[in-house]
């Protein structure tokens, strides 16, 4: 392994991303800088879509970085898409200004490490919609305002910081598509899915969420969740029809050319 710049040999090896929430944030941050990366795909507790054996037990996703190099794998990932902009200097997958850098980081280390009512009571299903009374937990709505106000707040500093430096908006959280979008992008599934209220958010907010549905790179990525979803190898049952046994919850399934209306 020379210093400086490693060879670009990625290979990303993730769970299957119509479900994960991690690996999908990976691969929408690969797709979109059209980063050199071999991702292959796995099975949670499928032995017919088993992972290779050292990763069996472990967390995925998990980023070997020099094909040659089988004992430098990065986990994690935050810790993935922090090596992969060090890497890509020149891709700008930070935002460029050192005070919207800043705040991005904050954005993201906040839903890294937080919101663990909604990471764990309403699981990630690209496709899974419920519908009629969702169970909403009083911690589950007190994280949903806390999300909508990061978004809100994000998109507010960011239109201030770039009058002030006088560049153009792009109408991401940051200004342009950074990794703090691609952080987020899973949980605008979780508010898709569970009908999460969206109590608080501001118009820009609202135009930040309709920009990442429409976005052409994002509209390529569902197409590959929905190529995913015709393999049965794909289906991971535990995140489908969570609330199963509720009669006042329908389950079904979202379709590809589901289009966001941004309403609160």
């Amino acid at each position: 392994m020379a210093d400086g710049k490693l060879n670009q040999g990625n290979t990303l090896y993730v769970y299957f991303t119509r479900y994960s929430s991690w690996g999908s944030r990976v691969e929408l941050l690969i797709s979109y800088f059209q980063i050199p990366c071999d991702v292959r795909m796995y099975g949670l507790n499928n032995p017919a879509a088993a992972p290779p054996s050292r990763f069996v037990g472990g967390l995925l996703p998990a980023l070997q970085p020099d094909p040659e190099d089988e004992d430098f794998i990065i986990s994690d990932s935050l810790a993935i898409c922090e090596f992969l902009a060090e890497q890509n200097p020149e891709l700008n997958l930070w935002p460029k200004d050192p005070k919207l850098r800043a705040l991005a980081r904050a954005a993201v280390a906040k839903m890294h490490s937080g919101f663990s009512e909604l990471r764990n009571t309403y699981h990630t299903n690209f496709f899974g919609k419920y519908t009629g009374q969702v169970p909403l937990t009083d911690a589950g709505a007190k994280e949903a305002r806390s999300m909508v106000e990061i978004w809100s707040k994000a998109r507010a500093d960011t239109k201030k910081r770039l009058q002030e430096l006088g560049e153009e908006d792009g109408g991401f959280l940051f200004g342009k598509f950074s990794i703090a979008d691609t952080f987020f992008w899973p949980v605008l599934w979780r508010f898709r899915s569970y009908q999460l209220p969206l109590t608080g958010i501001s118009e820009d907010g609202l135009k930040w969420m309709a920009k990442m549905w429409s976005d052409p790179v994002v509209k390529k990525q569902i197409q590959e969740y929905s190529k995913q979803a015709q393999n049965p190898l794909t289906r991971i049952e535990k995140y489908e029809d969570i609330f199963k046994g509720n009669p006042n919850v329908k389950y079904s399934q979202f379709t590809e050319d589901w289009s966001f209306e941004p309403s609160v």
